[in-house]
């Protein structure tokens, strides 16, 4: 039996994964509704699974935060405390993260090996090239897409599925939550 893969996404209603202009975190409209449910997701026994530029990007984002910034919402303390693979050609280890591993070489190799291998579920947070290639090879079981109430065309940054191949979703779950965030899962099927 392979473990469970799922890409887990932050995203405008526009399709983008961040911003360059002055929204804040989660675009401002985090509440505590999303915030309950984000710990437990992650309070759930999981692997996570990281590319490189997400892993420095965290790392860097935790390094720089204080106690009471979101960036260091309980959800995210649980999150950086799971064991974590990080899948890079390009870090050197040791690595600034608790209970993580560094694994060189193919992202795809590493994630089907690690789908045969893990007793728990595997989850990546962000990591959207790397996710896309996942995807594009079959291996990402669920794309959990949390849509924020915002248009960013102007400051968007990082398209998520920008480059991806085709696919067709079919709807696992969805809510909403604080009334205006949304969360859908799929399973994404190539579309052929």
């Amino acid at each position: 039996m392979t473990a469970v893969y799922t890409f887990d996404v932050f995203s405008s209603l526009d399709g983008f994964g961040g911003n360059g202009g002055n929204w804040g975190g989660y675009w401002g409209k985090q509440g505590p509704e999303l915030l309950e449910h984000r710990l437990a997701q992650y309070g759930k026994d999981q692997r996570m699974v990281f590319g490189a530029n997400t892993h420095r990007m965290f790392a860097q984002m935790l390094a720089e935060s204080t106690e009471e910034s979101d960036v260091r919402d309980p959800w995210v303390t649980r999150m950086r405390n799971l064991p974590t693979t990080v899948v890079s050609a390009t870090l050197q280890g040791p690595l600034d993260w608790p209970d993580a591993t560094l694994e060189s070489g193919n992202a795809v190799d590493v994630v089907a090996r690690l789908k045969e291998e893990s007793a728990v579920p595997l989850r990546s947070h962000g990591s959207l090239s790397m996710n896309r290639a996942l995807m594009a090879a079959g291996l990402v079981d669920r794309v959990q897409v949390t849509i924020f109430p915002v248009l960013t065309g102007q400051t968007g940054e990082d398209p998520i599925f920008q480059g991806a191949a085709d696919f067709d979703l079919d709807l696992i779950e969805s809510r909403t939550l604080d009334g205006h965030t949304v969360e859908l899962i799929y399973r994404p099927l190539l579309h052929v």
